[in-house]
């Protein structure tokens, strides 16, 4: 089973960069790769169930479930419904942690999917640099200024 795990520091409070990311709904305020998102049966963004419906830049569309979501822990757990990308099974989580030192935050974001041996190793760079790593090099310029 593949396994993404991109980790950042970011320069802001974890509280702040978590008010940026908890909306399940909320990716393309803060993602470059997120054309528009919006959520299945007008159900709230932050309940355990709801599924976001999203097209990229290119116009894949993506469709995702909320497994999880803390205020408390700064995280969000979701899997993929549906993609164009050749995996099932994908589950990933999104978590921040408060860097005392400085007010700062670190990031990690992870997944685990199966797929065929043959695109193991370019889904995992392709979603550890286009998703994972642009998603907080854009955080990091958003919370810069």
């Amino acid at each position: 089973m593949p396994r993404v795990y991109i980790s950042s520091v970011i320069d802001a409070p974890a509280a702040k960069v978590w008010d940026k990311v908890r909306d399940f709904n909320g990716l393309p305020r803060w993602h470059p790769r997120i054309r528009d998102s919006r959520i299945e049966n007008g159900e709230p963004a932050d309940r355990v169930g709801c599924v976001r419906d999203f097209h990229l830049q290119n116009g894949d569309r993506i469709r995702e479930k909320l497994l999880g979501l803390s205020d408390f822990d700064l995280f969000c757990t979701y899997a993929i419904l549906e993609s164009p990308m050749p995996l099932t099974g994908y589950v990933a989580t999104l978590r921040l942690t408060p860097v005392t030192d400085g007010d700062r935050t670190f990031a990690e974001w992870t997944a685990e999917f199966d797929c065929e041996d043959a695109v193991a190793e370019d889904l995992v760079s392709g979603i550890g640099t286009n998703v994972f790593q642009a998603g907080f090099d854009a955080l990091k310029r958003q919370m810069a200024g």
